[in-house]
This record gives C-alpha cells, structure tokens and sequence, in this order.
C-alpha cells in the first residue's frame, strides 16, 4: 500500500558551515590598476580558492567538483576598512624577457626601472560564516580540518585568526544551517548575530551583480554572476 502523501517528506540538504575570521581580510574587487578595492564579504571565487587550498589543489588543477557547489555567505563583522600605501617597480618588456628572475630584471633594466605607488585595501576585523551545498562535503569538511596548504583571507598578509570549526549538518535553507556554527570564543557578545546573507538563489530583500564567478584561474578571468541578498538574523549557538 503506497504510502500517504503526506509522510513523503523530501529529506533536508546538507551544508559544510565553517567560519572565517581574520585580523586583516581583502576580499577582492578589479585587479590590474594603481588601486585594489576590497568588498566587505568574500565572494564564490575567494571561498572556492579557500577550500582548494585546503584540499592540496593548486592553480592549474581540477576544480570541477568545486565549481559546481553553492556558496552562500552571513557577515557578521564587515570589519573597518584600512589602506596599504606601498611601492612597485616595473620594468620594460624588452628587460623582463630573458633573466630568469625579478632581480635579474631590475638590473637589466637600469634607470628604465619605473617606480610607482599602488593603493591596497583591506578589512581589519572580520567574520564571515559560510555554508557550502553539494557533493563531497565530508572530505571538504577534513581538509578544513588539517589544510594541506596555509589559508588566507585573501592576500598572504592575511592569515585567519581563528580556526575554521567545520560541521556538517542538514538544514532547510542556509541560513538554518549557519545557525548551527560555533563562532570563536573571543568574537563579541553583542555582535553574535549576522543580519545579511548572500546566497546563490532562493528569496532576496535585492539582488546584486558580483564579478566573482571563476572562469579562467591562471589569467585571473572571472564572470558576473546574481547574488540574491536577504535580510535575516542568525545566531549560532555559543563556542564550547
């Protein structure tokens, strides 16, 4: 005898929630000019980068099973911005082909040697809870663990201050399942609760338009892609 229909309950997704909290983030924007921007949340590309680290992938390797996972991301502290004033040589084409190293290049290049001052923006202060949808987020969820390589939140001058506190769990929506994530113990009292989401689909207070979907990663080429953005208040349980 078939079952009545309503005990036929699809079974809740599962979502890989980890935290990201750093003294110093950079969380990208367009790259290639005097000025680096940084938005105030990581985007697809920063947190699929993330998880590649963990797993051992580099660059050039097979990302497959990365891309074809959702990201959605809560803020919880969007940190103060700060700026970096530092300093760029560059050098001909014409010096750069044939040494075999930068300094090699400097030399060669001489009084040709252009100096210029770039602009660097960061986020002091951040935390972000993300929740990961898909395939293979057990072994996911074992190399947060034990990372093959060192994460960033962003640049290499920005190492996490805290670590990651992966969990899988089931959930009806992301936003479920960030409430089930353990946030550092040190993070303030009263700004334990994230007020904004950014997810991939699902209901949206606005949607905005990010450049952050990978399409080409060793010439750095990335798509726009909707991010649906919705107001909520999730607040994860209290560290151990």
């Amino acid at each position: 005898m078939p079952l009545p229909r309503l005990l036929l309950f699809p079974p809740m997704p599962e979502y890989l929630v980890f935290t990201l909290a750093a003294t110093l983030g950079a969380m990208g924007d367009v790259a290639g000019h005097e000025r680096r921007g940084s938005w105030t949340w990581p985007g697809r590309s920063s947190v699929l980068g993330l998880m590649a680290a963990a797993q051992g992938i580099r660059r050039d390797g097979d990302f497959a099973a990365l891309d074809a996972l959702s990201v959605a991301v809560a803020v919880f502290g969007s940190g103060v911005p700060l700026r970096d004033y530092h300093t760029v040589q560059t050098v001909p084409s014409a010096a750069a082909r044939k040494p075999q190293s930068r300094p090699a290049a400097l030399a060669k290049a001489g009084a040709a040697v252009n100096t210029t001052i770039t602009l660097r923006d960061y986020r002091s202060g951040v935390l972000f809870g993300v929740a990961v949808a898909g395939e293979g987020l057990e072994a996911l969820r074992e190399a947060l663990e034990q990372p093959a390589f060192h994460l960033y939140l962003g640049r290499k001058s920005c190492p996490l201050s805290a670590p990651l506190a992966p969990l899988c769990v089931t959930a009806p929506d992301p936003e479920t399942a960030l409430g089930q994530m353990v946030l550092p113990p040190w993070w303030p009292v009263e700004a334990r609760v994230a007020r904004t989401l950014y997810a991939e689909d699902g209901p949206a207070t606005r949607v905005e338009t990010r450049h952050d979907a990978p399409l080409d990663r060793r010439h750095w080429h990335f798509a726009s892609r909707a991010v649906h953005v919705r107001e909520v208040e999730i607040r994860p349980v209290e560290a151990a």
